[in-house]
C-alpha cells in the first residue's frame, strides 16, 4: 500500500478509528478499499451474468425515458471519474506529483461505470425488466461513498477545502450514484411479444422488480384481496410458463428416455449370443438399471443448485451473530469503550439478521418451486405411462397403488426437496457450531454430540404398505358398495379395513415413542457442560455465546432425523415410481393399421409368463363384411377382440387393423352424454342425430333431465346398463373407423332394442355396412344375417364360415344351433326360397300383413336369403339407403326446434365445496374430543411448565455469571450447578412427558376419526355414492387421514412449543430491560396485522388446493379403467392434456400458497430483527445499570425470537389448514346415513326361519331415487305367492331394476309399503332384511382376495358346501384346474376372470345363501346360450320352492314362468301368465314377436 498511497497517507491508523470518540477512516483506506469494493464485485459478476443473459432472452424492451435517464447518468459518472484522472495528469504537468492511487482509482472507477452503462443497455435488449446485479452494485457504491462523504465534511469543517475540484467531483459522483440507486428500484415495461400481454391473469412475479422479488412484495395484492373476501379460483394467477406441465413433464421424460436408451445401448454392446444378452439383462449385474433418480437430477438439479448456493451463504451468515453477541457482552464489561461501537454492533446484528432473512427465503423459494415442478413432472410421467402399460403390468399395480403413487409418493418428493439441502447444510452448521463451541467450552461438547448421533430413528417403509393396502381396499369397497349393501356384507369388510388400520397405527405409535426420546440430547449437553465448568470460571460471555450456539445447533439436529426419515421414505417412493415407469409397454407395432382385419398364426397371452389364452388363430375378415364370433363362456371371445386391439402379448403371428371398439362392459366418462358420444370428434348435427336414432338413444334423451347435456356420473352411474351400452355403441358409430370391434354390445339391452340396433347399426342394412365389423354375440337370432361366423372353443378356432356352410358341415355349431333354435331350420329354408321366387320385390313389400304374422326369425332368414340371391341384391340396396337418408333428414327438422328449448341442466355431481372463512372453533373441539379433553389440558399444562423451567434455568445462569468475585464463585459452585441441573432436568422430563402424552393422544384421535368415517360410509344410502365421485371419498381416506395421522400432531406440537417460547422471550427481555416494553406495543400491532392478512389468504389457498386435487385422481382412476377404449380410439394425447390441465389447475392454487409463506416469513422475521435491534440498543443505552449476564440473557433470547415468531405464524396457519382435514373427515362422517334404518332393530328382529313361504306384496308402492326427483315407480300394487316365478320385462328405464332395489330397501319408499310373509320390511333392520334375500346383480362385482372370500366372506360355510355350489354353477372344472383351487386370487374387480365367469361366481354366491326369495337382475346378459341354459335349469331345480323375480332380456328364459309383469314408465302395464299375455296382443306380445318367439 506504501507504493500506491505514498508515505504521507497511511493505510490504517488505530488512533483515528477505534479509540476516538468521533471515529474516521484514513484517506488511503477510503481511496483504495472503499472505492474498489463495488468495482471488484461488478467485474467478478458480469462475465457470469453476461453468459446467463446470452442464454436466456425474453425478447427486447423498447427504449423508455427511464432507460435513457439511467444511461445518461451512467455516462455522467464516467465523465466525472475521468475528470479526476485528467486533473491528476494536469497536476503532473504542473509538476505537482500525486501518489499513484490518484491515477489508478479514477481509471478503475471510470471503466466500471462504462461497464455498468453497457449492462443497462444489454439488459434492455435481453428483456430484463429489473436488474439485481446492478441494484447490488449501486447499493455497494452508495454505502462505500457514505464514509468519504462524512469525512470530507468533517475535514472541511476543521481545515477548509484545499482541493476544490476533487471536492466538487466527489459530491457530483455521490449524488448521481444515489440517483442511479433510486432509479434502479423502478421497473422497465415488459418486453415486446411477451406472454404477459396475452395472459388474462398473469402472475405479477414475472414483471416484478428486483426488490419486490427479494421481499416478495409482489404477492401483497393477493394477500389484501384474500383478506377482504375469501379467494376463489378465478382470483388465482396463471402459472409461470416454466412451471407448467407442458414444459416440465417433457423435460423429465426426455431425460428418462435418455436413461433408458443408455441402458439398452449398454445391453446391446454386451458380447455374445442373444441368449447371453437376455441373461445379462435379467441378472442385471454388468448393466446398470436406468435410474429415475438420475433423470430427476438432470432435469431439476441445476435450478435446485441455485437454491443450495443461497443456503450456503445463509449458513455462513448465521454464525456471525453469536460472535457479535460476544463483542457486545465484552463491550458492556469494558468501561472505557466509546458508545458508538456498541450502537454499530447492534446495527450490525440487525443488518446480518435482515440479510440472513432475505437469503433464506430466496433459498426456500427455489426449493419449493423445484418441489412443485417435481410433483407435476412425476404425476405427468405416471399418467402417460399408465396409458401404455401392458395388462401384465396392470396386474401388478392396481388402481389404488397407482393413485397412491400420484398422491402420496409425488407429494413425498415435493416435501423432500424443501429439506434436501439440510443433508449437507445440517452437518456444515453442526461442524461450525461445534468449532465455535469447542473454542468456548473445550472438549465437553462431545458428550452432547454422542447422544445426538445415537437417537436418529429409522422407520417409514412399513407404514406405506399398510396405507396402500387400506386405500386399495377402500377403492374396491366404494366401487362395489352396492353389492356389499345387497349382500349385507358390510361388517366383514369393515373388519378387514380396521385390521389394516390397526397395523398402520402400530407403526405410527412406535415412531412417536422414539421421537419423544430426542430431548435427552439437551440434557446430557447441560450435564456435561456443568460438570466441566466446576473448575472453570463460567462467565456471561462463555455461557450466553455457547447458549446461542446451542440454539443454532438445535435446529439442524432436530432436522437431520426428519430429513433422513423423509429420505428413506422418498427412496421407497423412488423405487416404487421407478418400478412402475420401467413396466413393459404395449408395443404399438403389435397391430398394423390397415383397413383389413386379419390374424395369421396368432398366439396371444395376457402376460409373457402366462400360458397363451388364444393359440393358432387364423382369421381374415374381408373389407366391409360382418363376422360374428360365438362360443361358450371363457373360450376367449373377448381375448380375441383384445388381441386385435393390440392389448395382449403377441407371442407369434401378426395382426392388422384400425379400429373403433365397444367393450363388453361399457366405459363411460364423467362428462355430458354428448361428450361421451363425440369423444373428442367435432360436433356435426346431422351425423349426430342419425347416430342417436340408430342407437335408439333418442327416446332416452326425453327421459334424461338435461337431454344430451345431462351430466353422467362416474362409471355412468345414472344410466341403466342398456343405456350405457348404447352410448358406448354410439361413440363407436360416430367415430368412423375402418374396423368395428363390438364385444357383445347387444347383451345388455332388451330384445326389441337389440333388434333395432342390429337392423340400424350392425346388420347388413345398418349404418355400418361397408365397414369391416367383428361382432361377439350370444344372440342366435342375428346369426343368419352375418357374412361369416367364427366359432371359438377353448382359445382356438374350431370352425369358420358362413351360416349355411357351418350348418352343412354339421359340426359343433350346427349342434349348438339345433339345441337353441326354435324350429327346424333346414326345412324352413326351402320354403323360404320358394316364397322368394314366387313374389317379386314389390309384391313382397305390399303383403305386409303376411310378413307380420311370420315369426321374426323367418323375417331375418328371408333377408339373409334375399342377400344371397343376386337378383334382388342390386334392386334392394339403393332404395333402402335412400329411405334411411330421407328419414334422417325429416327427423332433423323436427329435432332442431326442440334443441332451442334447452333447459338448465341440474348437475348430478355437485362441485366439491370448499369451506370459506375461519375454521370454526367446533372443529378444534372435535379434535380435542378425539384426543381426550383431559389429556389436552394436561398437554398444555406441561408445555407451560417446560417454558417456565427454561426461563428459570437461564435467569439462574445469568445470576451465576454475575457472582462478583472469584472466591464467592468457587464456594457457591455446587449449589449453582445443582439448581441449574435440577431446572434443566425438570425441563427435560416435562418435554419428554409432553411429547409422550401427545403421542398417545394423536394415536387415539387418528383411530377415532378414521373409525367414524368408515362406519358412516358403510351406513350411507346408495344415493350418496351415486352422486359423489369415488375420487372424492378416497381423497378423504388417503390425504385427509394422512394429515390427521402425521402432519396434524407435529403441527400441534410445534404450535404449542412456539407460542410458549415467544411468550418466554418477551417476558425475559422486558424483565431485563423494562424500557423494551415501549417497543413491544407497535411491533405486536404490525405482527398482528401481517398475521391476519396471511392466515386469511393462506387458509383459503389451502382449501382451494385440496378441492382442485380430487379431480386429478378422479380423472386418473377413470382413465385407468378405460385405457383400452382410449387407446383404441387413439385419444391418448387428449387425455394426457386433460390430466396436465388438472394438475396445472391444482398447482395454480399451490404456488401462491408457497409464496404466501415466503411473504409472511420476510415480514415476520423483519419484526423479529427489530426486536434484536432494540434489545441491543437498550442494552447499550443501559450499559451502566445492567450486568453483563442480563445483557447476554436478553440479547440471546432476542436472537431466538425471530425463529419462534416466524414459526408461530406458520404453525397457526398450518394448524388452521391441517385442521381442515378434521373438518373434511367430519363432514363425511356426518353425511345423513341410513339413520332411519339401523342394521338391526332389536325388538323387531324377524324369526330365524323368516321368510317361511316367500309371499311378497306391494301395497300402493311408489319410490324415487332422491329427494326432488321424479317418481320411478308409481302406485304399484301386486301380490306374489310363495314359490311363484315372476318375470319382469319392460323397456330400458321403465323401472325394472328399481323394483329390486326397493325389496332390498336401497331405495326407501316414497309412499306405500312392501310386505314379505306378513312382515313390513320398512320396520326391520337392514341386515336382517338383506341377509334373507338373495340377488344375482346386473354387474358381477368381485373383490380382490381369494375366490373363497368372494363367495363366503364371513366363513360360515364348509369347503364341501362351497365345492358343491361350484358344481351347480358349472365353475367346478375351471376352479379345480387352478393350482390354488379355492384360494385362487381374484385380482382387483375380478379382472382375471371373464365377465361370464364372474357372473357364474355371483350365481354360486346365491346358491350358497339359498334364501326363500331370489332376484335375478339381467344376470344372463354376458353369457352364451349354453351356460345360460345351465343357469336357468340350475335355478329351476335348486330354487324350485323359492319365489323368483327375474328381470329378463332374453324372453325365452321367462316363457315358462308363472306370471310376467310388464312395466311401462314406472307403472304396471300388464301382469298375467305368458300365454294369456300373448293372447292379449299387448306390449308383451310385441316384445315376444321382436324376439322371434311368438
Amino acid at each position: 500500500m506504501e507504493q500506491l498511497c505514498g508515505p504521507e497517507l497511511p493505510f490504517w491508523e488505530p488512533n483515528l478509528t477505534l479509540h476516538a470518540e468521533i471515529p474516521d477512516l484514513p484517506q488511503c483506506f477510503q481511496l483504495t478499499v472503499l472505492a474498489w469494493t463495488p468495482c471488484v464485485y461488478l467485474w467478478l459478476v458480469s462475465p457470469l451474468y453476461l453468459f446467463y443473459l446470452k442464454r436466456n432472452s425474453k425478447g427486447y424492451i423498447m427504449m423508455s425515458v427511464l432507460n435513457r435517464v439511467k444511461t445518461i447518468f451512467g455516462l455522467i459518472l464516467w465523465l466525472v471519474c475521468w475528470t479526476d484522472l485528467f486533473a491528476s495528469f494536469h497536476e503532473m504537468q504542473q509538476g505537482h506529483v500525486r501518489p499513484p492511487v490518484y491515477f489508478v482509482t479514477p481509471l478503475i472507477l471510470g471503466m466500471t461505470m462504462l461497464l455498468a452503462t453497457f449492462l443497462i443497455q444489454f439488459e434492455r435488449l435481453r428483456g430484463v425488466q429489473s436488474s439485481g446485479v446492478l441494484f447490488i452494485f449501486w447499493v455497494l457504491s452508495v454505502l462505500c461513498a457514505i464514509v468519504p462523504f462524512r469525512s470530507k465534511i468533517i475535514y472541511a469543517g476543521r481545515e477548509g477545502v484545499s482541493d476544490k475540484l476533487r471536492f466538487t467531483t466527489f459530491y457530483a459522483y455521490f449524488s448521481v450514484t444515489v440517483a442511479e440507486l433510486i432509479l434502479s428500484c423502478f421497473n422497465e415495461k415488459p418486453p415486446l411479444f411477451s406472454n404477459v400481454a396475452t395472459d388474462p391473469n398473469p402472475c405479477p412475479e414475472s414483471t416484478a422488480g428486483f426488490l419486490s422479488k427479494l421481499t416478495f412484495w409482489w404477492f401483497t395484492s393477493m394477500a389484501i384481496k384474500g383478506y377482504r373476501s375469501p379467494l376463489e379460483s378465478k382470483d388465482l394467477w396463471s402459472l409461470n410458463k416454466q412451471d407448467t406441465s407442458e414444459l416440465v413433464v417433457p423435460n423429465l421424460l426426455g431425460e428418462w428416455e435418455g436413461e433408458k436408451a443408455t441402458k439398452t445401448f449398454q445391453a446391446l454392446e454386451a458380447p455374445g449370443s442373444p441368449e447371453e444378452v437376455e441373461v445379462l439383462l435379467a441378472g442385471g449385474k454388468g448393466v446398470r438399471q436406468p435410474s429415475f433418480l438420475r433423470a430427476l437430477l438432470k432435469a431439476f438439479g441445476p435450478y435446485f443448485l441455485i437454491g443450495s448456493a443461497f443456503k450456503l451463504l445463509q449458513d455462513l451468515i448465521t454464525f456471525i451473530n453469536p460472535q457479535l453477541l460476544r463483542m457486545l457482552i465484552e463491550f458492556t464489561k469494558e468501561t472505557g469503550m466509546p458508545s458508538w461501537w456498541g450502537f454499530s454492533l447492534a446495527f450490525m446484528m440487525f443488518g446480518c439478521a435482515v440479510l440472513q432473512t432475505l437469503i433464506l427465503h430466496q433459498h426456500f423459494q427455489y426449493c419449493f418451486v423445484t418441489g412443485m415442478r417435481l410433483r407435476s413432472a412425476i404425476i405427468g410421467a405416471i399418467y402417460r405411462k399408465s396409458l401404455v402399460i401392458t395388462n401384465e403390468a396392470k396386474r401388478s399395480s392396481t388402481v389404488g397403488e397407482v393413485v397412491n403413487l400420484m398422491s402420496v409418493d409425488a407429494q413425498r418428493f415435493m416435501d423432500l426437496t424443501t429439506f434436501l439441502n439440510m443433508l449437507w447444510s445440517a452437518p456444515l452448521q453442526i461442524i461450525l457450531a461445534l468449532y465455535f463451541l469447542w473454542q468456548t467450552l473445550g472438549p465437553s461438547v462431545l458428550a452432547g454430540v454422542a447422544v445426538m448421533v445415537l437417537l436418529i430413528p429409522f422407520n417409514a417403509v412399513e407404514q406405506m404398505q399398510h396405507k396402500d393396502m387400506r386405500i386399495k381396499l377402500m377403492n374396491e369397497i366404494l366401487n362395489g358398495i352396492k353389492v356389499l349393501k345387497l349382500y349385507a356384507w358390510e361388517v366383514s369388510f369393515r373388519e378387514k379395513v380396521l385390521q389394516v388400520r390397526q397395523k398402520e397405527l402400530a407403526v405410527l405409535r412406535k415412531a412417536a415413542y422414539l421421537g419423544s426420546l430426542s430431548i435427552m440430547v439437551a440434557l446430557t449437553t447441560f450435564a456435561v457442560y456443568v460438570s466441566v465448568d466446576e473448575n472453570n470460571v463460567l462467565d456471561a460471555e462463555k455461557a450466553f455465546v455457547s447458549l446461542s450456539l446451542f440454539n443454532i445447533l438445535r435446529f439442524p439436529l432436530n432436522m437431520l432425523p426428519q430429513v433422513i426419515t423423509s429420505l428413506v421414505q422418498a427412496n421407497v417412493s423412488l423405487k416404487r415410481i421407478q418400478t412402475f415407469l420401467t413396466h413393459d409397454e404395449l408395443d404399438p407395432g403389435n397391430v398394423d393399421r390397415k383397413p383389413v382385419a386379419s390374424v395369421v398364426n396368432g398366439k396371444f397371452s395376457w402376460a409373457k409368463k402366462d400360458r397363451p389364452a388364444l393359440h393358432n388363430i387364423n382369421a381374415m375378415v374381408p373389407q366391409g363384411s360382418l363376422l360374428a364370433v360365438v362360443g361358450h363362456v371363457g373360450c376367449g371371445k373377448s381375448s380375441l377382440v383384445s388381441a386385435l386391439l393390440g392389448e395382449m402379448e403377441n407371442l407369434e403371428g401378426e395382426i392388422s387393423g384400425s379400429v373403433a371398439y365397444v367393450p363388453q362392459q361399457a366405459w363411460i366418462q364423467n362428462a355430458t352424454l354428448r361428450d361421451n358420444i363425440l369423444f373428442g370428434k367435432p360436433y356435426v348435427e346431422q351425423k349426430y342425430r342419425c347416430v342417436l336414432n340408430a342407437c335408439a338413444l333418442t327416446p332416452d334423451l326425453d327421459v334424461l333431465p338435461g337431454g344430451d347435456q345431462t351430466e353422467i356420473g362416474e362409471k355412468g352411474i345414472n344410466l341403466s346398463g342398456g343405456q350405457r351400452q348404447r352410448v358406448s355403441l354410439a361413440r363407436a358409430l360416430y367415430s368412423e373407423a375402418d374396423i368395428y370391434l363390438l364385444d357383445d354390445p347387444l347383451s345388455a339391452v332388451d330384445a326389441h332394442v337389440a333388434k333395432h340396433i342390429f337392423d340400424n347399426v350392425i346388420g347388413p342394412e345398418g349404418a355400418l355396412r361397408g365397414k369391416t365389423r367383428i361382432l361377439v354375440t350370444h344372440g342366435i337370432s342375428f346369426l343368419p344375417q352375418v357374412d361369416n361366423i367364427l366359432v371359438l372353443v377353448e382359445g382356438t378356432v374350431s370352425e369358420m364360415g358362413s351360416y349355411q356352410d357351418l350348418l352343412k358341415q354339421n359340426g359343433a355349431f350346427a349342434e349348438f344351433l339345433r339345441n337353441y333354435s326354435l324350429e327346424d331350420i333346414i326345412e324352413d329354408d326351402d320354403v323360404l326360397l320358394d316364397e322368394e321366387e314366387s313374389f317379386p320385390d314389390d309384391a313382397l313389400s305390399n303383403h305386409t300383413d303376411m310378413v307380420d304374422n311370420e315369426p321374426a326369425v323367418n323375417e331375418a332368414r328371408r333377408q339373409f336369403m334375399r342377400q344371397i340371391s343376386v337378383m334382388s341384391n342390386d334392386a334392394e340396396n339403393p332404395k333402402a339407403m335412400s329411405v334411411r337418408r330421407r328419414r334422417c333428414s325429416e327427423r332433423r327438422h323436427g329435432e332442431l326446434v326442440q334443441e332451442k328449448k334447452k333447459v338448465q341442466v341440474e348437475k348430478l355431481i355437485q362441485a366439491e365445496t370448499a369451506e370459506t372463512g375461519r375454521v370454526k372453533f367446533s372443529v378444534y373441539w372435535d379434535y380435542a374430543k378425539a384426543v381426550g379433553p383431559l389429556l389436552s389440558l394436561f398437554i398444555c399444562f406441561l408445555y407451560a411448565g417446560q417454558s417456565a423451567a427454561a426461563i428459570g434455568a437461564n435467569i439462574w445462569l445469568s445470576q451465576w455469571t454475575n457472582d462478583a468475585d472469584d472466591s464467592a464463585r468457587q464456594e457457591n459452585v455446587h449449589m449453582r450447578v445443582g439448581v441449574y441441573a435440577a431446572l434443566g432436568i425438570s425441563q427435560g422430563t416435562m418435554v419428554m412427558f409432553s411429547s409422550f402424552t401427545l403421542a398417545l393422544g394423536k394415536i387415539q384421535a387418528a383411530r377415532k376419526l378414521h373409525q367414524g368415517l368408515l362406519d358412516n360410509k358403510f351406513h350411507t344410502p346408495q344415493a350418496f355414492f351415486d352422486t359423489t365421485p369415488i375420487g372424492r371419498i378416497i381423497n378423504r381416506f388417503s390425504k385427509d387421514i394422512y394429515v390427521i395421522d402425521e402432519a396434524l400432531p407435529s403441527t400441534v406440537l410445534m404450535f404449542l412449543g412456539t407460542v410458549f417460547a415467544s411468550l418466554a422471550t418477551m417476558i425475559v427481555i422486558i424483565s431485563s430491560t423494562p424500557i423494551f416494553s415501549v417497543v413491544v406495543g407497535p411491533l405486536a400491532l404490525i405482527y398482528f396485522f401481517v398475521q391476519r392478512f396471511y392466515v386469511a389468504t393462506s387458509r383459503q389457498l389451502k382449501r382451494l388446493e385440496s378441492v382442485s386435487r380430487s379431480p386429478i385422481y378422479s380423472h386418473f382412476s377413470e382413465t385407468i379403467t378405460g385405457t383400452s377404449v382410449i387407446r383404441a380410439y387413439g385419444r391418448n394425447g387428449d387425455f394426457v392434456l386433460m390430466s396436465d390441465m388438472k394438475v396445472d389447475e391444482n398447482q395454480k392454487s399451490y404456488y401462491p400458497g408457497i409464496v404466501s409463506n415466503r411473504w409472511l416469513g420476510v415480514r415476520i422475521e423483519f419484526i423479529g430483527n427489530c426486536v434484536v435491534l432494540f434489545a441491543g440498543l437498550f442494552a447499550v443505552l443501559g450499559k451502566e445499570k445492567l450486568s453483563p449476564g442480563l445483557v447476554g440473557l436478553s440479547v440471546s433470547y432476542a436472537l431466538q425470537v425471530t425463529m419462534s415468531l416466524n414459526w408461530m405464524v406458520r404453525m397457526t396457519s398450518d394448524l388452521e389448514s391441517n385442521i381442515v382435514a378434521v373438518e373434511r373427515v367430519k363432514e363425511y362422517s356426518e353425511t345423513p346415513s341410513e339413520v332411519q334404518a339401523p342394521w338391526e332393530v332389536e325388538n323387531k328382529k324377524p324369526p330365524n326361519e323368516w321368510p317361511p313361504e316367500g309371499n311378497v306384496e306391494f301395497a300402493d308402492y311408489s319410490v324415487r331415487y332422491r329427494e326432488g326427483l321424479e317418481l320411478v315407480l308409481r302406485n304399484i300394487s301386486l301380490k306374489v305367492k310363495g314359490g311363484e316365478k315372476i318375470g319382469i320385462v319392460g323397456r330400458t328405464g321403465a323401472g325394472k331394476s328399481s323394483m329390486t332395489l326397493c325389496l332390498f330397501r336401497l331405495l326407501e319408499a316414497a309412499s306405500g309399503e312392501i310386505i314379505i310373509d306378513g312382515v313390513k320390511i320398512a320396520e326391520i333392520g337392514l341386515h336382517d332384511l338383506r341377509s334373507k334375500l338373495t340377488i344375482i346383480p346386473q354387474e358381477p362385482v368381485l373383490f380382490s382376495g381369494t375366490l373363497r372370500m368372494n363367495l363366503d366372506p364371513f366363513e360360515k360355510y364348509s369347503d364341501d358346501d362351497i365345492w358343491n355350489v361350484l358344481k351347480l354353477s358349472h365353475l367346478h372344472k375351471f376352479v379345480s384346474n387352478q393350482p390354488a383351487k379355492l384360494d385362487l386370487e381374484c385380482s382387483e374387480g375380478g379382472e382375471n376372470l371373464s365377465v361370464g365367469q364372474r357372473q357364474l361366481v355371483c350365481l354360486a354366491r346365491a346358491l350358497l345363501r339359498k334364501s326363500r326369495i331370489l332376484i335375478l337382475d339381467e344376470a344372463t346378459a354376458a353369457i352364451d346360450l349354453e351356460t345360460d341354459d345351465l343357469i336357468q335349469s340350475t335355478i329351476r331345480t335348486q330354487f324350485e320352492d323359492c319365489t323368483v323375480f327375474t328381470i329378463a332380456h332374453r324372453l325365452n328364459t321367462i316363457m315358462d314362468y308363472t306370471r310376467v309383469l310388464v312395466l311401462d314408465k314406472g307403472q304396471i302395464a300388464e301382469f298375467d301368465t305368458p300365454t294369456n299375455l300373448i293372447a292379449q296382443k299387448g306390449i308383451f306380445y310385441g316384445m315376444v314377436k321382436d324376439a322371434g318367439l311368438a
